[in-house]
């Protein structure tokens, strides 16, 4: 818990990278047994909070439309915000914040500090089963040049036996390690059996709060 009231984790794994990043859980005291749009709208002051306490409340915050498919996208400051049709966001600018909304579906990091390029997905049953990590890191290897071996790749709290029937999580670990990724990290947390720090769909029968993971590039600290 943050001294200003929400649930916020990072990720070792992702400590030591050239990136700044956050998981945001759920926020006390605050409402959400409403429809998406309306949760996210009560959420939104809270989660800019956050955004500033991180030191990126100024960056251009990029948002998919998050339609549980396989789609990325490689953005930058200039992109209209949010990018139609895509579950997926990738970008070499420092100026920009990745987002990805999630209740129950898994926020994917991924992180090439060689190349300076990260990318962020919301990765549910769907996306997952359409290989949505698999396609990132196609593109980032395709557009950056990055080798996957070199990939630092976390998995988010999200769903998983026996609260759910799939575990989306080991299809995601699956295809990273078949990518060529090496260094997988999952924090192994499920989102329905921690109801004090996450907001689950499923739980909640599709009327809740949304988490939210966030990802932007470090300035670089030398030369």
């Amino acid at each position: 818990m943050t001294a200003r009231g929400c649930y916020s984790e990072t990720f070792p794994a992702l400590a030591a990278a050239p990136v700044r990043h956050a998981f945001i859980g759920r926020v006390p005291g605050v409402e959400v047994q409403v429809d998406r749009a309306e949760a996210l709208a009560r959420l939104d002051a809270h989660h800019r909070t956050e955004r500033e306490a991180l030191g990126l409340g100024g960056h251009f915050f990029a948002l998919g439309e998050q339609t549980h498919g396989c789609e990325v996208a490689v953005v930058d400051a200039r992109t209209p915000s949010p990018v139609p049709t895509v579950d997926g966001l990738i970008t070499a600018d420092p100026t920009v914040c990745l987002g990805v909304y999630v209740a129950d579906c898994c926020a994917v990091y991924l992180v090439d500090p060689e190349r300076r390029v990260i990318a962020l997905l919301h990765s549910g049953r769907k996306g997952s089963e359409l290989g949505i990590a698999a396609v990132a890191i196609a593109t980032l290897r395709e557009r950056f040049g990055s080798d996957p071996a070199r990939l630092i790749v976390q998995l988010s709290p999200c769903i998983r036996p026996p609260h759910y029937e799939v575990d989306f999580a080991a299809l995601v670990r699956a295809q990273c390690a078949a990518a060529g990724v090496r260094e997988i990290h999952d924090c192994g947390t499920c989102t329905a059996a921690a109801a004090d720090r996450y907001y689950s769909y499923r739980t909640a029968r599709g009327r809740t709060g949304r988490m939210l993971a966030l990802l932007a590039l470090a300035e670089p600290t030398g030369h």
